[in-house]
């Protein structure tokens, strides 16, 4: 029995598989982008673009969700909740609303057959006009209710601050979406404290660097604030140089909310599942934090009132598998079996 988990934070065209990857760029006879290593965040960015534009037909894109649900099954997530942009593919798949209806519908279809519950976070990109962001955050709102589920934001923290895409979150917030910006991840302390203040977020995507700041963590823990945290993600992009130095016990030990999300598969070279066994193995988590981390990221959700219910017990019956004797499931035992399917 696998640990039933939410990803919160994953980015939809990120998580394309590699084959789909290859055989996209044969089919349209363009380079395969390199999903090696990365000098920069804007390598990084660089070659997210390139990913998304071997999208090219509304068959590409059932594809590309059909296969990202599968994946996300087989690593025991019963929740998802990725990020994405419909004005990206439009008008050339149609309006931003058939290309937003498109991804709903193959979502949910795939997830009633695998058992993974589907929505989604439409988020803005500070590369872009904020303007664009308003008009998202209208869009998203329409659809409140209807398969979105919260409204984000993305792109390289320094290049708009949050104030620029106040309105946009203002309306987001006003039609009862959970906010989920990214912030926290490049840039340290400013950057949250800014997103706090003006955007108020429910969630917020990375956060980590928030543990270098202990007024920010008081305020996450007191607040209910969760982190979607992404280990391998924050590796590779320098956050941090090494994983065992990853500040995530650390915001834990201090009372703030995380989840592990998987971020970009495709081009970390990870999965859901990965991530959870690098918490176990690298950063020496026990079972009950990975548990505890489970039902944080399945609470935090934007998934219905049902299936967190289900997932919950679903969590405590993977701990009673894994803790036979309910005394050692105590978070003050320190023994862990390596064993357990995360």
């Amino acid at each position: 029995m696998s640990l039933p988990k939410a990803d919160l934070h994953l980015h939809l065209e990120g998580a394309m598989r590699p084959g789909t990857l290859a055989e996209l760029a044969s089919t349209y006879t363009k380079p395969m982008p390199q999903v090696d290593s990365y000098r920069s965040f804007d390598e990084f960015q660089h070659c997210y673009r390139a990913v998304v534009k071997l999208i090219r037909t509304r068959g590409d894109i059932r594809r590309l969700v059909r296969e990202v649900v599968e994946d996300a099954a087989a690593s025991g997530v019963v929740w998802i909740e990725p990020h994405f942009n419909p004005t990206t593919y439009a008008p050339v798949l149609g309006s931003a609303e058939d290309v937003l209806d498109l991804v709903l519908d193959a979502g949910t279809a795939a997830g009633r057959t695998l058992g993974v519950g589907f929505g989604l976070i439409l988020s803005a990109s500070r590369n872009r006009d904020p303007q664009d962001a308003t008009a998202l955050a209208r869009l998203a709102a329409d659809y409140a209710g209807r398969g979105v589920v919260a409204f984000g934001l993305t792109g390289d923290e320094a290049a708009t601050p949050p104030e620029a895409f106040s309105e946009a979150f203002a309306i987001a917030r006003d039609a009862g979406l959970i906010i989920a910006p990214h912030a926290g991840e490049l840039i340290g302390g400013p950057s949250i404290r800014s997103t706090l203040d003006v955007l108020s977020p429910d969630r917020i995507a990375h956060g980590v660097r928030a543990a270098e700041h202990p007024a920010l963590m008081e305020h996450l823990a007191n607040e209910r604030i969760t982190l979607d945290v992404c280990l391998t993600s924050n590796r590779i992009l320098g956050v941090v140089k090494h994983i065992e130095e990853h500040p995530l016990l650390h915001l834990l030990e201090n009372g703030v909310p995380c989840s592990l999300g998987s971020d970009d598969p495709l081009l970390l070279k990870t999965s859901m599942l990965t991530e959870y066994q690098i918490a176990r193995t690298q950063l020496s988590m026990t079972d009950w934090q990975l548990a505890a981390i489970a039902s944080t990221s399945i609470q935090s959700s934007g998934a219905p009132a049902e299936l967190i219910a289900h997932t919950l017990i679903g969590i405590a019956d993977w701990m009673k598998r894994v803790f036979p004797d309910p005394a050692e499931g105590h978070p003050t035992v320190p023994a862990r079996r390596r064993t357990a399917y995360c």
